[in-house]
């Protein structure tokens, strides 16, 4: 079985049960790396996010042992993945010295410190949806995007217009929870860092069509993914839909690289729109 089969299988899993890993309400806070306190990225965000344990903080077994701690009995690990950058002959060139990096996907296992016993840990202070401050985070991120699309409040639909490089959100009253507001502007704003003058994505697609599926992903879990990097935590608006699950459950089916795929664009988009990038800690076996 392939990485991606096995991170794929894991989302499948989730997406069997009722859950939208990537839409999931945050119970914990965002998933971090204890030793480094690094915040995970990419897939490893919806995988981790979608246990049921409350602590944010996540060790390979080596690390729990280095805490002076140890995994208790009959607890399983979680597999999260990492990109590790292999050396490969240029097939563009004649020359057999020409080397160029190729990204090669790998895996390993993590335990969350619930599943530990023998490490003092506290967990971070969870905030609230209505806290002042996480809503002024929120509009600087907005206010503070690199080479922004416009953005209008008007209507009643949501939207981001490719052609006019234009975003629309309905007016705030509109909605009923400042997650479902932020979420919202978040996930246009993920559909226009494709535009070419940002990150220039391959094209939006059809509706119904695999580019359009997959981009509509991306936007997803951009929003999620700034949500989350907020600390917005459970949003009731949000719904699982049965019919809505079919239809990922039957895009992943058929392609193992979709979902991974997707997260790796999306959190290139959510690092453009907040104008950063982090990295995670080296925390392999």
């Amino acid at each position: 079985m392939t990485v991606h089969e096995i991170i794929t299988n894991r989302i499948i899993e989730q997406l069997e049960k009722g859950v939208i890993p990537w839409k999931k309400p945050w119970k914990s806070d965002w998933p971090m790396n204890y030793k480094y306190k690094t915040r995970y990225r990419g897939i490893n965000v919806p995988i981790l996010a979608s246990t049921e344990f409350n602590s944010p903080y996540w060790l390979t077994f080596k690390n729990v042992g280095e805490f002076g701690g140890r995994v208790k009995k009959g607890e399983k690990g979680t597999v999260i993945v990492f990109w590790k950058m292999l050396e490969a002959k240029d097939e563009d060139t004649n020359d057999e010295t020409d080397k160029k990096l190729v990204p090669y996907l790998r895996y390993h296992r993590v335990w969350n410190l619930d599943q530990t016993e023998g490490i003092d840990y506290e967990n971070p202070k969870p905030r609230t949806n209505g806290e002042v401050g996480l809503i002024d985070e929120a509009e600087k991120i907005i206010a503070d995007m690199p080479n922004s699309p416009k953005i209008q409040f008007a209507g009643q639909g949501a939207f981001y217009s490719p052609s006019e490089d234009l975003v629309n959100i309905p007016l705030r009253e509109k909605f009923m929870t400042a997650a479902g507001y932020y979420g919202t502007v978040f996930h246009e704003l993920g559909h226009s860092t494709g535009h070419v003058s940002r990150l220039n994505r391959s094209g939006f697609g059809k509706f119904g069509s695999e580019k359009y599926s997959k981009e509509e992903l991306v936007a997803e879990m951009t929003a999620s993914f700034l949500l989350g990097y907020l600390g917005f935590k459970d949003d009731p608006q949000i719904e699982n839909a049965a019919a809505y699950i079919g239809s990922w459950l039957k895009k992943l089916k058929g392609d193992p690289r979709f979902v991974v795929q997707a997260a790796a664009q999306a959190q290139k988009a959510a690092d453009y729109i907040m104008n950063t990038s982090e990295k995670e800690g080296d925390d392999e076996e």
